[in-house]
């Protein structure tokens, strides 16, 4: 998985921070976007970990401030409901332009309520989760209630939500009147699903029994026992996007993996230099893996390098091998670890003598053993280590065979 910064304008003239959240294989299959919970931002940990734990199931998916919280612009007076929901709308029509049209809103309290409505007015989506979400747009306004008489006299106040500062004017308060919120999901006629906590207090589970009962089938419900309303413990974020993830294939086709073709051979290895840049398709009759090279000379960083992908051959050989001797030897060797660098250095600096000093290949293999070992069986092991297939195959002289096939 990887996270690409955007820079989304919305339709006030002001850029929206945004991160666009991608598959390990960078091709998604779909695209969703997230709505945080009030006063609160993308960078939210429940927010990053909903958000990555959907691109395992092939998702791009989009998280961003609204306006005015964050790193987006704007004040947070700017910041209210229709406005959030104006930043939904903005942020799929950006998505739509230079991407594909996201299909999944997810919203996470307050933010749960602006994909309803947000939803109710985008064609393109097929399907909608919340999570923690009101079922009164209203019933935010206990948060600054407190400050509502000093903008009705003086046309702003300051209020203080969750120990932090923020400015509202008499616009910010009135768009809280404005929705009527089940009535939205009445008519909404999309697939839903409503994830609540029965010990939510701050948005009582009473709330997502009426967004439920106002709903028309297909609609879902998940408990999420023990969790409270800002998810922060990292087992409930990550399980809600997961549910989520199930959830909500049974309304989106089934997409079929497109696999390269490894001609007979044991894989083959794709890179298209107009799209990709350095970033390599790699398959295997059973599995994919994606290499690349680090942002430090040119690459994307989606995946190990080269090297990295030859230093991992090695050590998954290596600990494999040791596995197979110990237990043939019947020793109490639990767990192995193996850490290895592949760099080059020069004859002289390795002491090696060779008819012209010159660089050569170096690998450092360092070996760590777990269980009930003497010094003995410690050196026996080292030795075995070396006698692995990939490290011989490494050591020796290696006869290469190409050819050019045609198209």
């Amino acid at each position: 998985m990887r996270s690409q910064k955007l820079k989304i304008k919305n339709r006030k003239g002001l850029i929206l921070n945004a991160h666009l959240e991608l598959p390990a294989n960078q091709k998604p299959n779909y695209y969703a976007i997230f709505a945080h919970c009030f006063t609160c931002s993308s960078s939210l940990g429940a927010v990053r970990n909903v958000s990555r734990a959907l691109t395992k199931d092939g998702f791009a998916l989009v998280r961003f401030d609204f306006t005015g919280l964050g790193r987006s612009e704007g004040e947070f007076a700017d910041s209210h409901f229709s406005a959030n929901v104006e930043d939904l709308i903005d942020v799929h029509s950006y998505m739509t332009e230079h991407f594909d049209a996201p299909s999944l809103l997810v919203g996470h309290s307050l933010g749960g309520a602006a994909v309803l409505v947000a939803a109710s007015q985008i064609s393109q989506i097929k399907a909608v989760a919340t999570i923690g979400a009101p079922a009164d747009v209203e019933h935010v306004k206990h948060l600054f209630s407190h400050g509502i008489d000093e903008v009705k006299e003086k046309g702003e106040a300051e209020i203080n939500i969750g120990g932090r500062p923020f400015k509202i004017n008499t616009n910010f308060v009135e768009a809280f009147d404005r929705t009527d919120l089940p009535a939205i999901v009445k008519d909404l006629r999309k697939p839903l699903l409503i994830l609540h906590s029965p010990i939510d207090t701050i948005v009582g589970i009473n709330n997502a029994e009426k967004l439920y009962v106002s709903a028309h089938h297909p609609k879902s419900f998940v408990t999420l026992d023990n969790a409270d309303h800002l998810l922060s413990k990292e087992k409930d974020s990550l399980y809600v996007g997961e549910v989520i993830g199930t959830w909500v294939k049974r309304y989106f086709p089934q997409v079929e993996n497109t696999m390269l073709d490894t001609e007979g051979e044991q894989l083959v290895g794709h890179l298209n230099i107009v799209e990709d840049n350095f970033t390599t398709s790699i398959q295997t009759k059973n599995h994919t893996m994606i290499a690349d090279e680090p942002a430090s000379v040119g690459g994307s960083d989606f995946g190990p390098s080269p090297y990295e992908y030859l230093n991992a051959a090695l050590a998954a050989c290596t600990v494999m091998t040791l596995k197979m001797y110990a237990e043939r030897k019947k020793w109490d060797l639990q767990e192995v670890f193996v850490y290895i660098s592949h760099s080059r250095k020069h004859s002289n600096d390795l002491n090696i003598e060779v008819e012209k000093p010159k660089y050569l290949d170096h690998i450092s293999k360092k070996l760590k053993f777990v269980g009930n070992l003497d010094n003995q069986q410690k050196e026996r092991l080292k030795e075995i280590a070396s006698r692995c297939p990939v490290h011989k195959t490494i050591a020796s002289e290696v006869i290469f065979d190409t050819k050019i096939l045609d198209l």
